[in-house]
Parts: structure tokens; C-alpha cells; sequence
């Protein structure tokens, strides 16, 4: 059985059943611009009947609780959110890992193996261990919990071709709105698995909707003190297209993409003259980076007469230590606008 996550009524019926503090106005605004029309939030088959029978055969064939296996933290925070107490998620990056660069060790595709479903963020997030993934589909449900997403509400890359693969920004759960599909991504799988506990699953991924929806919201009132003029991002890598779109910030970065390539001397000195004229006042490190290139950015003001300070850490990639409010996807986010709020404003 395939859940349809929230694809009965139109876009008022969905909004209707958001609790947030969102205007309908605003919210409707936000679907129009995203592309997705008269669309629902996770409407569509998801899996093909091969996979349902699949599906079938796994959930027949299993005994005990469901075990997840998530890439990253970010990818297992949002899985916990929908599987609830009873299914076991597992998590192969920790805090500060770079997923850029991260390679699959025996013990992980040992927890792969075990699991019942694997999911990833997908659009080559997880580069060194896409190999690892690939190897696995088809033997068992491994899922991107940005498969829903379209084209127009992704943000494609500068300069990639049209047939590119590899054309999108990954660093999509900086914009809320768009990360809780993922949720009903998390919601459909786990119903084949467990057929039982469907609704309950589902009823999880809308909420998760529906708390995504009021985060935003949030961080943009925190954001709210940072005036016009000042809001611009400077960052050590290009982790900030998405939340960029979603506040109204202009995003600069050092690095590109994918941190597996190294920034020149004339990005860094470019940059350097961006930041003089704009007289921007401050720029910001990442938690899974080394902070060299940014040092470099603030001595280079600094060669030219300009006062530039670095604003503090931001989670980029990785969200915060086991046991802090920052170990979440919420608390990661709401440090980040506070940390840009108090730098900028």
C-alpha cells in the first residue's frame, strides 16, 4: 500500500491543516513560487510496482522493530520525526562530519546491510558514498528524501548543462519549506514496510509539515533585525543557496559546492574586494571546515583599511553535538539565524 501524503483536497485544504502562524496569503505565495501549482504537498506514486512487491516481501519477512539506517544527521533527524519511538534509526555521520568527503568504513556498510530502509539526501550530497548506496538498490528500500522535489524548487548549479547529473544544490533543508517533503518521502516508505502503522506515520510527516512551516516563520522574525543593506552571507563554502532564497539573503562563498574543491587566491582576493566595497562586517565559519579561508578573507580586509570580523560558527553540513538544542534540525537552524541576527544587525 502507497500513503499519498496529503493528496486529498487542493492547496487550501493542505494549508487548513497546517497549524502554523503562516498567513494563507504567505503560504500560498510560497507554493505558487516553488512551482507547485495546484500540486499538494507529496502528491504522486512514489514507488513502482516492482518496489511494492518488494516492499511486501521485506515487511512478510521481518520480525521485530523497523531499523532505519540515515546518512547523515540531518537526513536521520528528519526520519526520527516521522518513524516515531518504536523504529530503530541509525545514523552513519556524527556531528562536524563533512558529507562532502565522507567514505563508507566496514562498520557502515555493515549498518546498511542491516538496515530495513536507507535514507540519504540525495543530489550528490553524499559524493564518496553514493558507490556504497548504489550497490545496495534494488536489494532493499534506499530512498533520497529530496526525490519529490522539482526542478523549479531546486537550485541549479552555475554552469551545469542541462543532461548534468550533478546540477542541483544539495543543501536543501535550508529552506524549511521544501525539506518536509521529505517527510512524506519517510511517511510512504515506512507504510510499505509496516502497512499497520500507516496512519500514524503519516499523521508524523504532516506534522513534521506543519512544525517546518512555523520554524520558518521563526527564523524569519529573528532575521528580521538584520536591515536591507547588511543582508549578505559570506560563507566559507556554497552551503547558503536555499536558506539565501528562503530569508532574502544575498549568499558569497569561498569554496564552492562541494568542498572536495579548494578555493583560489582569486576567489579569495575577488571576494575580498566585494566585502571592502559593500563594506559587509562580518563573515562566518562553518562547524565542518577549518576556518583558514575565512582568516584569509578578514586579514585581506584588513591589508585594505576594512574592519571585518568573523560572526561566529554556523552549522552548515552537520548540525550540532549529541545533547545540545543545536543536535536537532529546528534548534540547528534557529543558532544559525540568531548567529546571523546578532553578527549583521
Amino acid at each position: 500500500m502507497t500513503v499519498m501524503a496529503d493528496c486529498e483536497g487542493s492547496r487550501e485544504a493542505v494549508l487548513e491543516e497546517t497549524n502554523s502562524s503562516w498567513s494563507r496569503r504567505a503560504v500560498l505565495a510560497r507554493l505558487a513560487g516553488m512551482g507547485l501549482g495546484g500540486l499538494a504537498w507529496g502528491c504522486g506514486p512514489l514507488v513502482s510496482e516492482a518496489s511494492h512487491r518488494f516492499g511486501d516481501r521485506v515487511a512478510s519477512a521481518r520480525r521485530g522493530p523497523l531499523r532505519i539506517t540515515a546518512t547523515t544527521g540531518l537526513v536521520a533527524d528528519l526520519a526520527s520525526r516521522v518513524a516515531g519511538p518504536k523504529v530503530e534509526v541509525i545514523r552513519l555521520m556524527g556531528s562536524g562530519v563533512d558529507p562532502h568527503l565522507y567514505k563508507a568504513s566496514i562498520r557502515d556498510v555493515a549498518r546498511l546491510n542491516r538496515a530495513d530502509a536507507i535514507f540519504y539526501n540525495g543530489l550528490h550530497l553524499e559524493g564518496k558514498l553514493g558507490q556504497a548506496l548504489r550497490a545496495l538498490t534494488g536489494h532493499k528500500w534506499v530512498r533520497a528524501v529530496t526525490e519529490r522535489l522539482s526542478s523549479s524548487q531546486l537550485l541549479k548549479l552555475e554552469g551545469s548543462a542541462a543532461n548534468d547529473h550533478m546540477r542541483y544544490d544539495p543543501h536543501v533543508w535550508f529552506d524549511p519549506f521544501a525539506w518536509a517533503q521529505g517527510a512524506f518521502v519517510v511517511a510512504d516508505t515506512l507504510s510499505e514496510l509496516d502497512p499497520n502503522h500507516a496512519a500514524e506515520y503519516r499523521e508524523r510527516a504532516r506534522t513534521t509539515q506543519a512544525e517546518f512551516l512555523d520554524l520558518e516563520s521563526e527564523c524569519r522574525a529573528i532575521l528580521a533585525a538584520v536591515p536591507r543593506n547588511r543582508r549578505v552571507l559570506v560563507t566559507a563554502h556554497d552551503a547558503f543557496g536555499y536558506f539565501g532564497r528562503a530569508f532574502a539573503f544575498e549568499v558569497k562563498a569561498i569554496q564552492g559546492m562541494s568542498t572536495e574543491t579548494e578555493a583560489s587566491i582569486r576567489q579569495v582576493n575577488a571576494l575580498v574586494n566585494f566585502l571592502v566595497a559593500r563594506r559587509i562586517p562580518a563573515v562566518f565559519i562553518e562547524s565542518t571546515l577549518a576556518n583558514r579561508n575565512v582568516v584569509a578573507l578578514v586579514e585581506g580586509c584588513r591589508a585594505r583599511g576594512h574592519r571585518l570580523a568573523i560572526g561566529g560558527e554556523l552549522f552548515s553540513d552537520a548540525m550540532g553535538p549529541d545533547g545540545t538544542p543545536e543536535a536537532t534540525y529546528p534548534g540547528m537552524m534557529r543558532a544559525n539565524a540568531r548567529t546571523i541576527a546578532e553578527a549583521l544587525a
